[in-house]
């Protein structure tokens, strides 16, 4: 299978521990390409063609490489990245790249590449040497995956060929703790779900540790950037698109560190000292956005975490709880 041809060179990972040993293994924090968004391991970006993914794409590789800020916002370590821009040519690559710029120096520290083979047939190996060679790399991005997952063999369905090329790539992502963005069209028109939204849906987003669906937004935003991940509280994020800088732009102030287990571990602390609170003041009392907090607070209600009044004020639970005598 596709590990096979890599077993010679990978040290092995350890994958079996009995429970005392695993409650007292030490496991380092994950790396955050870029804090919130994209953590280490593999993460699909999906939505329809011409929404805005390249540019996406391009404005994060643009930011890792120079330590900047990506989306505007959000504060980046610099490190190597590699950018793997398979629809382009180089003319019209530099073209891109200049706008996206806007005048600051090209960073030295991101490549690109406009060709790599499938990736059974040496893409995969070339990607794992780049990240050999480059060992402070921080992010490598593929765009788009039609172009890299090979020839689809006529017995095998279309979904199976794109899930093995997902499962490498995220072998070679966590082996090297980057983060690899696999960019992906996706046909459908807009779903309820947004996990729906994915081609071939359910499978090739259970391969990656997190799912970005860019989409049009119908309200006063240009964009809705949607995250899913097995590290990333679920969450929605507002975008604004700068055509004369080729930019998109995070309309919601920085999303700092939206790990599920943070946020709602800060509520419930916050919940405990002041009952019956409601969204704003959880807003106010964690300087955190009145959108997270609501969102937060609902699903934390709906999971039985915390209970809401017919108000609209949240309690805990395991709080004893004494109606406000009016």
């Amino acid at each position: 299978g596709m590990g096979a041809c890599h077993a010679g060179k990978w040290p092995v990972i350890k994958s079996y521990w009995t429970a005392d040993e695993l409650v007292a293994a030490k496991f380092p924090e994950p790396r955050w390409a870029v804090p919130g968004l994209v953590c280490e391991g593999l993460t699909l970006l999906a939505g329809p063609p011409k929404v805005g993914k390249s540019w996406l794409s391009l404005g994060l590789g643009v930011a890792v490489a120079g330590g900047g800020r990506a989306l505007g916002s959000i504060p980046v370590d610099a490190g190597d990245v590699l950018y793997l821009a398979l629809e382009d040519t180089g003319r019209r690559l530099k073209s891109r790249l200049v706008k996206v710029l806007h005048g600051e120096p090209a960073p030295s520290r991101l490549a690109f590449a406009t060709y790599c083979e499938a990736l059974p047939e040496g893409g995969l190996d070339r990607i794992d040497q780049w990240l050999i060679d480059h060992p402070d790399a921080r992010l490598v991005m593929v765009d788009v995956l039609a172009r890299v997952r090979g020839r689809i063999p006529a017995n095998v369905p279309a979904y199976d060929v794109d899930y093995q090329a997902l499962t490498g790539l995220k072998s070679v992502a966590d082996q090297h703790q980057v983060g690899i963005i696999v960019v992906h069209h996706t046909r459908k028109a807009q779903s309820e779900d947004y996990l729906d939204t994915v081609s071939g849906t359910q499978g090739l987003a259970g391969a990656a540790d997190a799912v970005m669906v860019l989409r049009r937004d119908r309200g006063t935003a240009d964009a809705v950037l949607g995250v899913t991940g097995r590290d990333i509280e679920e969450l929605e994020h507002a975008l604004k698109f700068e055509p004369d800088l080729g930019a998109w732009r995070l309309l919601s102030g920085p999303a700092s560190d939206y790990r599920l287990g943070d946020t709602r571990r800060d509520v419930l602390q916050y919940i405990r000292r002041h009952t019956d609170a409601t969204p704003s003041e959880v807003a106010r009392g964690l300087d955190i956005p009145e959108g997270t907090a609501k969102s937060t607070l609902s699903r934390m209600a709906k999971d039985g975490q915390l209970i809401v009044d017919g108000r609209g004020h949240y309690s805990d639970p395991a709080t004893p709880h004494q109606p406000s005598i009016v």
